[in-house]
């Protein structure tokens, strides 16, 4: 992987090759060698382990922006790519709302660190032999193995002609496991830094344990029921909400929260901040314009405080950029990418164990926006979804479609877990909990 020092070098060199050919011009180089392992039908099937660098050019000439990316860090290819962009910002219109690059004077990153030695030299036999363990699990229980389990490092330097530079390494691990039955199955995925965090025999014993209590699933009719959400469903859900706390959405009036800004919208005991500092967050301290990413507060106890600008959208709001801003030129401008949900203190067995009668759901695909206005989605339970009756699990049931507006449920939560780091697959990982929930709609039944 590149160092700090060549990305740097690399940066120097497009600047100064642009330099009086252009007004100002800011580049991007950022890289991965995350290795993926894959096990299906209880064995080892692939292994792969690219390594992925790329480079991406703005230059800003006339009050015109364009950027361009190549996959080529050489000199030639760098200066190429420079030439190939001036090209191009020639034939564009010029941009109303474009702001000048970043100025490096008074730019501190936040100190984070999320790097791990250990995680970035694991091996393709070191994941083996953790996958081992799962399939170990797997066999003991007569169930059917399938996943991924994936380790290594990225890193982004970002810097411009006004004296700007930033850089981000850090690494991550992954660990996604399907178990499957004859007619049922369950599901799990950890997610962290560091791959000791990582404890894959008590992931693979989560996800067959639902594999193993939801075979012959029941059908159940549809409704609104009292629901408890696991966080990763939690998570996968709410990430049609996020969008709504971005700037851009504002000045493009399609926010859910238009002028709701100090005023009361979800339940009391709903916070949400973007904390980029938090210990279990993960991503770069710095936007895509090299601008530090602030934490602030969202939602307190229900009540809208802030939105997240980058520079454009906070220009056109006039108010103060926060450092959420995307590469630009970008149409979605700016995103929360740092959630974290305040969590409290009642375990998913608590929930389980206080509700007469309700629905565990371990996850959710396929989540789609139905209303932007009322951030109403739909999407299937997935992996595990249980029928709750006398404060216990009675049965496995197939899966159903919901539909639910996002700030109707987050009105109506009746119990918070503690929040932990979390991925999905609809969403970023976030910091999230698990919540039980009243009157969540289920409108379908499926056939599995």
């Amino acid at each position: 992987m590149i160092t700090e020092a060549k990305a740097k070098q690399i940066v120097a060199t497009a600047v100064r090759y642009a330099r009086r050919k252009v007004d100002a011009i800011e580049v991007t180089v950022s890289g991965s060698n995350i290795a993926t392992s894959r096990f299906a039908n209880n064995g080892m099937t692939q292994n792969q382990a690219p390594t992925n660098e790329s480079i991406n050019v703005r230059v800003i000439y006339k009050g015109r922006q364009a950027r361009l990316s190549g996959d080529s860090l050489s000199e030639n290819a760098v200066r190429a790519l420079v030439d190939n962009a001036i090209v191009a910002v020639k034939l564009l219109e010029k941009d109303p709302g474009l702001e000048p690059v970043i100025k490096a004077k008074g730019r501190k990153q936040s100190a984070i660190t999320r790097f791990d030695r250990i995680t970035a030299k694991m091996s393709a036999l070191d994941r083996a032999q953790e996958i081992r363990k799962i399939i170990a699990v797997a066999e003991a229980q007569k169930l059917i193995a399938s996943g991924v389990f994936a380790t290594g490092e990225t890193f982004k330097a970002i810097g411009n002609s006004a004296g700007l530079f930033a850089f981000h390494r850090e690494t991550s691990a992954e660990c996604s496991i399907t178990m499957t039955a004859p007619d049922s199955s369950g599901w799990v995925k950890g997610h962290s830094v560091r791959a000791a965090d990582l404890d894959v025999k008590a992931l693979a014993e989560s996800a067959a344990q639902k594999a193993t209590l939801s075979a012959n699933p029941q059908e159940v009719e549809p409704g609104r029921y009292t629901v408890v959400l696991e966080p990763a469903a939690v998570l996968d859900m709410l990430g049609a909400l996020w969008y709504s706390f971005a700037g851009t959405s504002h000045v493009d009036k399609l926010s859910a929260l238009l002028d709701k800004k100090g005023k009361k919208v979800f339940g009391d005991n709903i916070s949400v901040s973007d904390d980029v500092t938090h210990e279990d967050q993960c991503g770069q301290p710095f936007d895509g314009e090299g601008m530090p990413r602030q934490s602030l507060s969202l939602v307190e106890k229900g009540v809208v405080e802030n939105f997240v600008f980058g520079r454009r959208s906070a220009a056109a709001m006039k108010v103060e950029a926060t450092g959420h801003g995307l590469e630009q030129p970008s149409a979605m401008g700016d995103y929360p990418v740092n959630i974290v949900i305040a969590g409290g203190d009642t375990s998913l067995d608590e929930m389980i164990y206080s509700t007469e009668r309700g629905i565990l759901v371990t996850r959710v695909w396929y989540v789609r926006e139905v209303d932007p206005t009322t951030v109403l989605i739909t999407g299937l339970t997935q992996d595990g979804t249980f029928l709750i009756e006398n404060g216990a699990l009675k049965c496995g049931v197939k899966n159903m479609r919901f539909n639910v507006s996002l700030i109707e449920m987050l009105n109506h939560v009746l119990a918070l877990g503690p929040a932990v780091r979390t991925a999905g697959e609809e969403a970023l990982p976030a910091v999230v909990p698990a919540m039980k929930v009243s009157g969540f709609h289920f409108t379908e039944r499926t056939l599995y």
